[in-house]
């Protein structure tokens, strides 16, 4: 049995968390909790493309924000 996640014909949304750590998620699917829609749906590898546009930091936002607090500490 072949994953949705593996096939390239699927409407998918681009989600994102409160870490700002996007993935995609079948748009036929109900939202995971923790995640919301950024607006942007197609297949697969438009999502792909917006995400690796879009998402340039792979660092969690808790994880930058740490990071710039201790660097104004400094």
């Amino acid at each position: 049995m072949t994953s949705v996640f593996d096939r390239d014909d699927i409407v998918f949304q681009v989600v994102v968390n409160h870490e700002e750590q996007y993935s995609i998620w079948p748009d036929y699917k109900a939202i995971p909790n923790g995640w919301r829609t950024v607006g942007k749906s197609g297949l697969k590898p438009e999502c792909l493309a917006y995400i690796d546009e879009v998402w340039t930091d792979m660092r969690p936002l808790s994880l930058r924000q740490k990071m710039a607090e201790t660097a104004t500490a400094q």
